[in-house]
């Protein structure tokens, strides 16, 4: 009798547990499960829900493959900035105390600005740098610089550029940073005692331990940029440059390059590069952990 009361407790303490993640099972179904389900119900069905490659086919169309690149080299792009710029940010906060001042002002700007997107993000810039924004009037009227001189480049693909920036390197010194206070000091002790230098202890040691969760994070910067719709919606009102701004697109129109559902088999495959992306960033997280326990 005496060993069935733990059993019990044991039995009792996993249901609690699984009742626990009824909110997040709840959560991923409905934002997750439920718009995979109905990308592919969409993209590889017709109107009349007969099965069909013809939306598939719509990927492999020249404005549909340039689309698909511009998001591709836009996600690129902003996420080796943000995590080069974020990661040295990350390096010169290592001596920080981790409850002093300056931390806790980096840590909750950085919170603040990672979610900082959208409307406010693009009328932010507008009103910066638009046409009639403050800094190109004073450039223009003060300095006779026009950074407009070859085009209105931000609204278009190339002006995503900065706001992208601009809410990807808080995320890189938010997931980068606990990696970086990681690196146990005794290996750079152990470094020094052999003759090492500072540079050797960071060639050797320190930037192959920190490999891992630098890729990692910069798959994660990859997958928030491709993913992001909100600003460059509010940003870009002409023109559909990029994928999530074609799938509006194809949502809006009754019919697009001819094909119905459209914007299933776009969604179908920004899933797939997103799975990709988060597959790949599972393996170096999982290297990663390793020497953060």
């Amino acid at each position: 009798m005496t060993g069935d009361a733990p059993r019990r407790s044991r039995r009792g303490a996993s249901r609690l547990s699984i009742l626990g993640l009824a909110p997040f099972a709840a959560y991923v179904v409905l934002f997750l499960g439920l718009p995979t389900m109905l990308a592919l119900s969409t993209g590889l069905f017709d109107g009349d829900g007969a099965f069909t490659t013809t939306n598939l086919e719509a990927l492999v169309d020249p404005v549909i493959v340039r689309t698909f690149w511009n998001s591709i080299w836009l996600s690129a792009l902003t996420a080796v900035i943000g995590a080069v710029v974020g990661a040295a940010a990350c390096y010169a906060l290592l001596d920080a105390k981790p409850d002093g001042p300056l931390r806790t002002v980096v840590d909750s700007i950085s919170g603040v600005l990672a979610q900082f997107g959208g409307v406010m993000l693009a009328f932010a810039f507008v009103t910066l740098i638009g046409t009639q924004g403050l800094l190109r009037v004073i450039l223009q009227n003060n300095f006779g610089i026009d950074i407009f001189a070859s085009g209105v480049w931000l609204y278009e693909v190339p002006g995503l550029v900065l706001p992208y920036i601009y809410f990807q390197v808080p995320l890189m010194i938010i997931v980068f940073l606990p990696a970086l206070e990681a690196l146990k000091p005794q290996w750079a002790e152990a470094s020094a005692t052999l003759g090492g230098t500072r540079a050797t202890y960071w060639w050797r040691i320190g930037m192959p331990v920190l490999a891992p969760s630098f890729i990692g994070s910069l798959l994660l910067l990859f997958a928030n940029s491709f993913s992001s719709y909100a600003t460059a919606a509010a940003l870009t009102s002409q023109g559909q440059g990029i994928v999530p701004l074609q799938i509006r697109a194809a949502l809006t129109s009754e019919t697009v390059l001819g094909r119905e559902n459209l914007a299933g088999a776009l969604a179908l495959g920004m899933i797939v590069v997103m799975v990709v992306v988060m597959v790949i960033y599972s393996v170096f997280e999982r290297r990663a952990s390793r020497w953060q326990r």
